[in-house]
This record gives C-alpha cells, structure tokens and sequence, in this order.
C-alpha cells in the first residue's frame, strides 16, 4: 500500500501548541469515490490525524470530485470556496476526476493547494505535508500510462453497515457521452488475493454486506490471467460471515445465460441488478456507442428475471442526448414503462469537452432536458410504488442501516432486492438482518413490523426448467 513508502516524523501532525492536526472529507459522485475517500482517511488517522466534519474546522480539507457532469465540477468548486472560508490557513487538497481532467483549471482556483488526480491517492498526506511549505502541489500524472490497480485498504466505512468494495478501475468503453475513460484510464483489476483479504477484515469488523464496485465492473479479470467476476462472487461468498453479496452496476451484454444461472445458485447474490440502460431508442444508442439494442437489453432483462424470482432491476436514463427528438424520447419512455424497472437513475446529458458528443450538431436546451427528467422521475416514482406494493403482505429480511429521517422513531434498511423498509422501534437493530412482514407503503419507502422471534426468511432460488 502507497502509505509505506510515506516517511514523515511525528511532529509534523501536531500543531504549535500540541494538539492533533484534523482533516475532513467531502466525496462527490459514485461508489468508487466513496471507498477512495475512505481509504485516504484511514491513512490519515493511522498517521495521526483526527477526522472531522466538513463544515467543522480543520487543518486539512479534502475534496474528493466528480466530472461525470458540469454540475458535478460546479459542486467541487463550492466546496473549495466553502472548505477555506472556514480555516483561511487550512490546506485544501483537491483529488480526482476533476482533478484529472482538469488539472490546470483547478490548479488556478486561488482557494487550492494541492491538486491530485486519480491515481497515487495512496501519497495525500505526503502531498499535504509538501503543500504546507510549497503552497502549490499538482500531483497530476497520465493515467494513461497507468496498467497497475492502486491497492488502497479500508477496514471500515463510517456510517455504513453494507460495505463498498473496489475490485477494478478505469474504462475502454468510450461511449461518445462520457469522460469518465479519460479520467480513470484504462482498466485495471484488482488482485483476488486483495480483494479476499479485505472481505475478510471487512467482515470482522461487523459487515454482513459487500457491494462490488468499480469504474467497469464487468471488466473485472480481462487484464489478468484465469480470473473473472464470476470468480470473485464465487469467492466472497465461501467467506463464512459474509450474508449479502451486491453488484452496484453492470453492463448488460455481460449478463450471458451462464453468468445469470450460476449466480443464481449464490444464496448470499442479492437479487438486484443495476443494468445501465442510458436511453430506449435504438438511433440515440447508436449515437451513444452503446454496444446492445433496445431488443438485445430487454433479452437480457427477461433472462435475469428468469432465473430469480422477484428480483429488482434498477438502471440509469439520460434525457437530452445531442440530437434526442420527441420521438426518440417518447421511445425510451415506453420502453422503460414496458420493461418496469423498479427504481430508474434520471439524469440529463452534460456536455463534456473532449467527448464526441460535445460536438454532436442540435444540443438539446435545457428547459427540454428538464422537462423529459420530470417526466422520466414520476414514471420511475409509479414504477418504484408498482414493485414495492407486489411484496405488501410478504415478510422479508431487512438489513437495518439507520434512523429514518423522515419518520421519528424508526429504524430502516434494504431487503436483498433493494427494497427500503423503516420499522418502528426503540432497539438497537443497526447492522442486524431481521424477519419484517411489510404492512404498508410510503412514497420512499415500505413499513413493516419486526417478527418477532421469527428466524430469517430462507430464500429459495428460482431456476427455471429449460428441457
């Protein structure tokens, strides 16, 4: 791990008068994000450092970007600005896909110290440490020439009971939309001796769920030799006190017949499936250089529903592509009201400098953009009600996570199918998979009553008869 290689002495983390240097996080974007943030600080707190709250002050402040979209680079800049004003003499580190891609721009953001893109994350507080003499540290370096997975560790995730795992990075995709490829370079995998590992101090930490992420997922094990993802869900989930295995997102064309049906035998696989769609019509997929057709995903679909009863298909839409007609987006609407998903990501196309379809002639305007988003979320809030009210009446095993904001005195989680339950209780249920009979719906979430002194639901697998 990166962290070895730091020598810094001991003082260096303490300030004039003796107390403990403190860093705070702030991770914008995806999964992946979240675990790198957590790395980094679990190198910053083996060093010393005390972690605080964002909007608390500190001696360092990390930021942790996002480019999949304009909005995404805005919210970085805020909370530059937003880090320094609380401690004008902090060191404000700026890390990631931002970062990356950007390097220079962000380098010239007054509030910044030190600019860092997505690889080395594993030398921040060495960085940090320089940038409190040198005022100025870009740390950026091409990611192309990168063909090695950065092995960072976490132990813990704070304020999580379901665990991210990062098992790969990087992209050879290169859909015209997306940057991501040219902020996270080609793909890399972790080893499975890593990956075990973590698994297992995962899981002796308390954590009874995994999500396997990546930048790619489906890409797992092409760089290496012998080994898939199917390899690496085989694996978790011989390690005894692991119960949930989740994949946070996939590629359709990776879900062959086998793949499905071997899964499906895995009780501890979630049956959940977030396949990326991007958009129902096939002329907008063709522009988008995705690789599958509108009839080649719902394929896909009917065979992952095939082999596991009752499962949850969640995807991502993007509304107002380079050149999307009514007609094109009246097709994806109908698409996805006839596939059902349970749940839909909406979001808008963001055009991105250095992409093909930055270029792309006929940009959509943004009222547009907004008005086929809120279209798209009320289907997906219809279709999300549709898949939970199936279960009314069902008990399932819910794994709780935490106080439900919207509701006092109750607890809520996730059923292995994605399903958020809140249940009313006094107890002590955090990071417990308990029986709940669910009894009622809300506009998130299902309400349910613990069963008392009832065992956890055995979840028999659906595997259809193919003679």
């Amino acid at each position: 791990m990166a962290k070895a290689n730091i020598a810094l002495d001991a003082d260096e983390f303490y300030d004039i008068y003796g107390r403990k240097k403190t860093v705070s996080f702030f991770s914008l974007g995806c999964k992946v994000n979240q675990y790198e943030t957590e790395a980094m600080a679990e190198i910053f707190k083996s060093l010393g450092y005390d972690v605080v709250g964002f909007d608390e002050y500190a001696d360092v402040y990390v930021i942790n970007t996002c480019t999949v979209t304009g909005r995404g680079d805005m919210k970085s800049r805020q909370e530059i600005r937003k880090a320094k004003k609380i401690n004008p003499d902090s060191v404000v580190a700026v890390v990631g896909c931002y970062s990356q891609v950007a390097s220079n721009e962000v380098l010239n953001i007054p509030e910044v110290n030190v600019v860092l893109g997505t690889k080395n994350k594993g030398e921040i507080v060495k960085l940090v440490e320089k940038a409190a003499n040198a005022n100025k540290v870009n740390a950026v370096e091409d990611i192309f020439k990168d063909r090695k997975f950065e092995e960072l560790k976490i132990s813990a995730q704070e304020g999580h009971t379901r665990a991210y795992l990062k098992i790969q990075d990087g992209c050879n995709q290169y859909c015209t939309y997306c940057i991501i490829p040219y902020a996270r370079g080609p793909i890399r995998s972790r080893k499975p001796n890593d990956i075990f590992d973590e698994v297992k101090r995962l899981r002796d930490n308390g954590y009874k769920e995994v999500v396997l992420t990546g930048i790619h997922v489906a890409s797992y094990g092409k760089d290496l030799e012998n080994v898939d993802l199917l390899d690496i869900i085989k694996m978790i989930h011989e390690i005894e006190g692991i119960e949930r295995i989740r994949l946070s997102s996939i590629e359709p064309t990776f879900l062959t017949e086998d793949f499905v049906r071997e899964v499906s035998l895995l009780p501890k696989f979630c049956r959940h499936y977030h396949i990326s769609l991007q958009s129902g019509s096939d002329s907008v997929l063709k522009r988008m250089g995705r690789k599958y057709t509108t009839s080649e995903y719902k394929r896909i679909v009917e065979r992952v529903r095939k082999y596991i009863e009752d499962v949850a298909i969640t995807t991502d839409v993007m509304v107002g592509f380079p050149g999307e007609t009514e007609r094109e987006f009246n097709e994806t609407y109908e698409f996805a009201k006839d596939i059902e998903f349970s749940k839909m990501h909406v979001f808008k196309y963001s055009r991105r400098a250095g992409t093909k379809a930055a270029d792309y002639p006929d940009q959509i305007k943004n009222s547009v953009k907004e008005e086929r988003s809120k279209i798209l979320i009320k289907l997906s809030e219809e279709c999300e009600l549709k898949f939970y009210r199936k279960f009314l009446g069902s008990t399932l095993n819910v794994l709780f996570e935490q106080r439900t904001k919207e509701l006092n005195d109750y607890v809520e989680g996730l059923t292995d199918n994605y399903i958020r339950v809140a249940v009313k209780s006094d107890l002590n249920i955090k990071n417990k998979i308990l029986p709940v009979k669910l009894i009622d719906l809300k506009k998130d979430f299902a309400i349910g009553n613990i069963v008392e002194g009832g065992e956890m639901v055995e979840r028999l697998h659906f595997l259809q008869d193919h003679k």
